[in-house]
């Protein structure tokens, strides 16, 4: 019961990092990188996939993206659907290619960008303590229904702090790592 409940608990921290892992490849560091553009979906026939899965996604320099369409009658959703995001680029449409220019991060936008990465661990960190207090609430109803001896409980108790400890530190260095990211020029 005890190992079942401490790979619950596991599992769901996992995710935790995991998700704020995809939400810091959102996070635009001034930098052309295509992960920016997992998050966009545009119509493609009354279907929303990725524009990942519509075309093709060049990196031709540090401040430039080039995404070209397999279907050239899909430009005009695509550009449409990066206008609609929230990535703050302006497509360029010549008709066969887009082309998205990333400027130089402002000092101000950098420090913006901090601040919401900030919040993304935060919820990281809040989903890993939700997991720890799953797997605690889990022990006690083991005492309560199983019969789980109480310095059990307790030492199982011990290992989930250990194993929250753990990846609450995996969370911060993330976060550290993000923001070194941001604020270097």
């Amino acid at each position: 019961m005890v190992d079942e409940v401490m790979l619950t608990a596991e599992e769901q921290m996992k995710k935790a990092i995991d998700t704020l892992t995809d939400a810091f490849a959102g996070v635009r560091t001034g930098r052309a990188n295509a992960m920016v553009l997992d998050r966009v979906r545009a119509d493609y026939y009354g279907v929303p996939p990725p524009i990942t899965q519509m075309a093709a996604i060049q990196t031709p320099d540090a401040h430039m993206l080039v995404i070209e369409p397999w279907d050239k009658g899909t430009l005009g959703a695509i550009e449409h659907a990066i206008i609609a995001s929230d990535i703050d680029v302006c497509p360029n449409n010549d008709g066969t290619v887009i082309r998205l220019p990333f400027p130089s991060l402002t000092e101000e936008r950098r420090r913006d960008l901090v601040k919401q990465c900030k919040s993304y661990a935060e919820e990281a960190r809040i989903a890993v303590r939700g997991a720890r207090r799953s797997a605690n609430s889990a022990l006690e109803q083991s005492v309560k229904d199983d019969g789980l001896p109480e310095d059990e409980q307790h030492r199982a108790e011990g290992d989930i702090q250990k194993l929250t400890d753990t990846y609450i530190g995996h969370v911060d260095e993330c976060f550290k790592k993000k923001e070194t990211e941001l604020m270097s020029i």
